[in-house]
């Protein structure tokens, strides 16, 4: 009988590592699970939902980055406006203008007296070509005039609604400015905000083109005698924030049917009251300094109904010189004939009924002939103080 063989017990079977790992895994997750089902804090009814509080971080958060770019964006305009005056302050006490310091911009610039910005639009090309003929007398080109008298003068003009290569409207306008090379166009939908804006872009413009002394706005329907202006002008140079015009002061218009209603009128405090000072619109000058100051805040400077109000209010609360100058808001003839016989030629001449010459492209001619400053005040060639 052969003998029983020894019993050996199987060895039990193994579990794989990965379902291990996997079995550790689940049981976490079903954890993990009940753990917030049934240990969740209920919320007190009077606290937002989850999604109301993730929205209110949110709006908040947005608010929070709001107030940090106005604070960035005012503290930029601050230190701007420090650097302009700290060197004009440099360039006076060196017995220099302003406008001679290059490191604005990188490159040296010619100096510049003034430059002149008219306002015009898209329809005023009779108006433009009427006033190209008074500008410069005996045929001197504006070019000429900017290198040797320091005075550039452009028509502002922004671009149209649709600025595209088939607008007949820009095609027209890069003739005009091809064949005459005195215009200056903006980076601006013209007509769009309205004309506070375009003065604050023509402002920018002008600041990166050009390093004059003094920036001027004129209207495209208002004479001006060149030479006049340029000796106004020359009286103040020296003066590092001065703003010259007619100084006015009228009533605020809160009737909503009048052309010159102030939707702003509660502002100016009780029914009846009047503006601050503030020069005309048709002809006002502003230092170097005070054009970067408006250049550099224009996203914040209040724009109200009237484009004069507006900018006699951006500079209402700074330390600024007006300069009430009644020679450039002279009335059409015989005004300026009889001041200019008087000895006190005008250096801006309109008609006060229409806010500028009635009919210009048809009477500029006219009132440049009986108005103009004549050849012994024209363009003065005696040395600027």
């Amino acid at each position: 009988m052969a003998a029983a063989r020894p019993h050996h017990r199987a060895p039990p079977g193994r579990v794989p590592t990965r379902c291990v790992a996997a079995l550790c895994t689940a049981c976490f997750l079903l954890g993990v699970c009940v753990v917030n089902r049934y240990w969740a804090v209920p919320e007190p009814p009077d606290c937002p939902s989850k999604a109301n509080f993730g929205r209110s971080r949110a709006v908040l958060s947005q608010a929070q980055t709001r107030e940090v770019v106005i604070a960035l964006d005012r503290t930029i305009s601050d230190i701007e406006m420090r650097l302009a005056a700290a060197r004009a302050a440099q360039m006076r006490s060196q017995g220099a203008s302003p406008s001679d310091s290059a490191a604005d911009h990188g490159n040296m610039r010619p100096r510049l007296l003034f430059v002149m910005g008219i306002m015009t639009t898209f329809d005023n090309r009779r108006r433009r070509d009427s006033l190209r003929k008074t500008w410069v007398p005996q045929g001197e080109r504006l070019r000429r005039l900017e290198k040797d008298k320091g005075i550039a003068m452009r028509f502002v003009i922004g671009r149209s609604a649709n600025p595209g290569p088939d607008s007949e409207v820009e095609r027209a306008m890069d003739a005009e400015d091809k064949e005459y090379n005195d215009i200056l166009r903006l980076n601006h939908v013209e007509g769009q905000d309205g004309l506070p804006l375009k003065i604050q872009m023509f402002l920018s413009t002008a600041l990166s083109t050009w390093d004059a002394d003094f920036y001027v706005k004129v209207d495209d329907d208002v004479h001006v005698n060149i030479g006049i202006t340029r000796s106004i002008l020359s009286r103040h140079r020296s003066k590092p924030r001065v703003y010259i015009g007619c100084m006015k002061s009228g009533p605020v218009i809160a009737n909503n049917a009048s052309k010159y209603y102030e939707p702003d009128h509660w502002k100016f405090g009780t029914a009846g009251n009047n503006y601050f000072r503030h020069a005309t619109r048709q002809l006002y000058a502003i230092t170097r300094d005070l054009a970067t100051y408006v250049s550099a805040n224009k996203h914040i400077l209040h724009k109200y109904t009237n484009e004069d109000v507006s900018f006699g209010s951006w500079l209402i609360g700074l330390d600024v010189e007006h300069v009430d100058e009644r020679s450039l808001c002279c009335g059409i003839p015989p005004d300026c004939e009889w001041k200019a016989q008087a000895g006190n030629p005008c250096g801006a001449s309109f008609d006060w009924n229409c806010s500028g010459i009635c009919n210009p492209a048809e009477r500029m001619e006219e009132v440049h002939r009986r108005c103009w400053e004549h050849r012994e005040a024209a363009l003065p060639q005696a040395q600027e103080s």
